[in-house]
């Protein structure tokens, strides 16, 4: 019986250790470089949708209203939702996945987050 009890504590500290890291990445603040880099990309490749401070009134290429990105309701969004967005697209957003790199993914995600203080 004590081996069961020892076995589902290591079960369950192997899956506490496991959604740990997660949480961290969420909290984790990117250099001003890597905001930077997300800024260029942003410029580049988002803001015309998007617009300039990332209120959704860019052009209407693909149909859709684009996001505001400093809305509330995308500022909530876990960094893990916004960059599944980012990574696969959505509604009439395409996936950026075929042209950014993971990296370049999280520093628009950076440079998205600070677009709320604006």
């Amino acid at each position: 019986m004590t081996t069961k009890i020892i076995a589902a504590a290591i079960l369950l500290g192997a899956a506490l250790v496991g959604e740990r890291p997660a949480v961290v990445e969420e909290q984790k603040k990117p250099s001003p470089s890597r905001i930077d880099q997300g800024k260029k990309i942003y410029l580049k490749h988002c803001v015309g949708c998007h617009g300039i401070e990332g209120q959704g009134d860019g052009y209407k290429l693909l149909g859709a209203d684009p996001a505001m990105l400093t809305a509330p309701s995308t500022q909530k969004k876990s960094d893990a939702a916004l960059l599944k967005t980012i990574h696969e697209g959505k509604a009439a957003m395409p996936p950026w996945n075929i042209r950014l790199s993971e990296q370049e993914e999280r520093d628009v995600l950076a440079y998205i987050r600070t677009l709320r203080r604006r």
